[in-house]
């Protein structure tokens, strides 16, 4: 079978599309075939070495994927043939075939094409999670969500109002990318390369601040977001996108504010506590089964052109999902 291989850590140009063993499928996983599989950020960090799970190479990128079933294992009850499904995987999915754990793949509706599969498992489920288990949003409150334009900015806009959020706020890195994330659902959508974001938050909420802000840059963004903070604020951070080492926190602007800050990991949770993520498809998939929360789509390439499409988000011009069909 076709996959893509990172061959050794570096740029774009390591991905090597080549031929590979097709997988067997062991006793608690089944084997899909590939209809469509997302380019994270995440696959790009790993590429260079500097993703927080340590992948040496050579390896087969990926996290997740939408297909159809082919193979079940002995001890797999809840599966079956001809399934369709998306699934998490630890082994990659840059793959015509792959294998994935029984418990990490959850079967979707007829009503779902496998490009929105495709585009859905890791940021509705981080959206998901962001804001139900790690926020506790409540109906009413006020949102800001860093990078609104990318593939959990704009789900996570929606699916805040869908959960009762009274304002959404979101920040681009650039003006183009200030229409996309109104289009998600945003009330209000900052530019934070010009200007001070959180004068403009400050403004529009009338200087109490936001309730929640979900930050995936880090470093400077994340110590500027906690001034816009409002007491009983929660913050989460998720992720570097920046590639900074990290933001600071003074703890002198917590206490007595009552905010808190709070850290979450798709992969961690993953890879530590599976069994929550059954919980979290019941939340979310009917979403986007209802089609109240779609998928954005930014663009899609051949498998063979995954080089491509990493670049493609490297050089920052993605937004939504970034897609790869065989």
């Amino acid at each position: 079978m076709k996959a893509v291989v990172v061959t050794k850590h570096g740029g774009s140009d390591v991905l090597q599309y080549t031929d590979v063993e097709k997988p067997k499928v062991g006793p608690n996983q089944v084997l899909i075939k590939m209809h469509a599989t997302s380019v994270n950020f995440a696959d790009i960090k790993a590429r260079i070495g500097k993703f927080h799970v340590n992948q040496k190479p050579p390896y087969i990128p990926g996290l997740d994927i939408a297909g159809t079933i082919e193979g079940v294992g002995s001890n797999v009850k809840k599966l079956e043939v001809g399934q369709r499904v998306i699934a998490f995987l630890s082994n990659g999915s840059y793959a015509e075939y792959v294998v994935a754990d029984e418990i990490s793949t959850f079967p979707i509706s007829e009503k779902v094409d496998f490009d929105t599969a495709a585009a859905c498992p890791i940021v509705s489920f981080t959206a998901y999670n962001l804001l139900v288990y790690c926020a506790k949003l409540q109906p009413g409150e006020t949102v800001l969500i860093h990078a609104g334009a990318g593939g959990v900015g704009t789900t996570a806009i929606q699916l805040a109002k869908l959960l009762g959020a009274k304002v959404v706020i979101a920040t681009v890195g650039s003006n183009e990318k200030v229409p996309i994330a109104k289009e998600a659902g945003a009330d209000y959508v900052f530019n934070y390369q010009e200007g001070d974001f959180v004068t403009e938050v400050q403004k529009v909420t009338g200087n109490k601040g936001v309730d929640i802000i979900l930050d995936s840059l880090a470093g400077e963004v994340f110590e500027k977001s906690l001034e816009c903070l409002s007491y009983y604020g929660r913050i989460i951070n998720f992720g570097n996108s920046k590639g900074s080492l990290g933001g600071n926190v003074n703890t002198l602007q917590l206490h007595s504010s009552c905010r808190s800050v709070i850290g979450y990991s798709l992969g961690t949770t993953r890879q530590e506590r599976p069994e929550v993520l059954k919980i979290t498809a019941e939340g979310v998939l009917p979403y986007i089964e209802s089609g109240q929360l779609k998928m954005v789509i930014g663009k899609k390439f051949k498998l063979s052109e995954a080089a491509r499409a990493q670049q493609w988000i490297e050089d920052r011009k993605s937004t939504g999902k970034i897609l790869l069909c065989p």
